[in-house]
């Protein structure tokens, strides 16, 4: 049964009075940092991906930049990228004074593409940084048997990929080390947040005292209040006790969220099975399962659909939309002016950018609501259609 037609925005955090009364607890207290509920917050969410360690973060850039900082990752050194991703991912690069190294991407999966990814090693790469595209799992198998090869390590930006799975395995369990977001509308958030996990000892005790200025001991391991040393560089990249208490409240109902969207995305993507030549990506290897971040429908690229006028009806029909991502990161300007890159070098990428309309499927997203969003995509579909042919 269709819902009623109020709005669907693209997305909503999805908090609560267990998230409020979680974060007055915090409030009623003494301790708003380094306190017990991080700690337990980390502990937790290590158990949920199944790692050893996870270490709270401030976001997932400041994840993605510890990975590389701590793992000696500077000037010289290349780090090879998908070209279509958050910039964040490169930016995280550039933070450490190396150069990334951007490769196109899957026409079947957005992610980045295994040959492409051997084709672009040299004796200067360190590091390859996959992006489980909108929570479908990389080629992991063949990526981290390339990168073995030529002795680099592997990053998992796993920040739209909570809960996938590649044969078996979560993503952030896969690299050596998964870099998650706790952004407002993700799977979960902290309001904001990141968390690295890993199964590398050294690399987490090394993120552990970078993030917080570079501390010789933590607050908990000072015999004498208020007295350390400073051993190394470090940042203020630390999570507080409130943003640790949400997040807690949070997991405790991520399966269910999960649930929802893994039920929406279902009935959506069947809807959207009607629309021809519409792509939308599917996992695939190793019995792969997607995050269900939200869903892509990719439009052709010969400009027989406009896209502007088809989130147009969407927007008219109460419908969010979003586009992930609007340029492939070489086209930014930033890089494209640093790094000398052309239209055309990386042509999935920039198909991608120019044609993606994401739909939502987010536990927001009510009884009905999934199946009106694809009743009306096919109607804006089909109006764009006929507006382009009588053009």
């Amino acid at each position: 049964m269709v819902s009623d037609n109020a709005p669907i925005p693209f997305g909503r955090p999805m908090l609560d009075s267990d998230d409020i009364d979680a974060v007055v607890q915090i409030l009623s207290g003494t301790t708003l940092v380094h306190g017990p509920v991080t700690m337990s917050f980390e502990q937790a969410f290590a158990d949920r991906v199944g790692t050893q360690h996870a270490i709270s973060v401030s976001s997932c850039t400041a994840a993605l930049h510890l990975s590389l900082l701590v793992n000696d990752i500077g000037p010289g050194d290349e780090v090879l990228v998908p070209a279509m991703t958050h910039v964040a991912t490169a930016h995280a690069i550039e933070y450490c004074g190396a150069k990334p190294v951007f490769v196109d991407v899957e026409d079947d999966t957005g992610n980045i593409c295994p040959n492409l990814v051997e084709a672009s090693l040299t004796r200067r790469t360190k590091a390859v940084m996959v992006v489980h595209f909108l929570g479908l799992p990389c080629d992991m198998n063949r990526i981290l048997a390339i990168a073995e090869e030529c002795g680099a390590f592997v990053v998992e930006d796993c920040a739209l990929a909570l809960d996938a799975t590649y044969a078996g395995q979560k993503s952030g369990s896969l690299g050596l080390t998964g870099c998650f977001s706790f952004y407002p509308i993700k799977h979960m958030t902290t309001i904001e947040g990141g968390m690295v996990t890993t199964n590398d000892e050294s690399t987490a005790r090394a993120i552990t005292q970078r993030k917080a200025f570079g501390y010789d001991k933590s607050l908990g391991e000072r015999t004498k209040p208020g007295i350390y040393d400073v051993s190394a560089l470090g940042y203020n990249y630390r999570m507080n006790e409130v943003e640790a208490a949400i997040g807690l409240a949070q997991l405790s109902k991520l399966d269910g969220h999960q649930t929802a969207r893994a039920a929406n995305y279902r009935v959506l993507r069947e809807c959207l099975q009607e629309c021809e030549n519409v792509t939308v990506f599917e996992p695939a290897k190793n019995e792969s399962i997607s995050s269900h971040y939200c869903l892509n429908a990719i439009l052709p690229r010969d400009g027989s659909i406009d896209r502007d006028a088809v989130v147009s009806d969407l927007k008219a029909a109460g419908i969010g939309t979003s586009v992930h991502y609007p340029r492939a990161v070489p086209s930014t300007q930033y890089y494209r002016e640093k790094y000398g890159y052309r239209d055309g070098q990386f042509p999935i990428a920039e198909w991608m950018a120019a044609k993606t309309i994401s739909l939502p499927v987010g536990p927001h997203v009510g009884p009905g609501d999934a199946e009106r969003i694809g009743v009306a995509f096919k109607a804006a579909i089909e109006t764009a259609r006929r507006g382009t042919t009588t053009d």
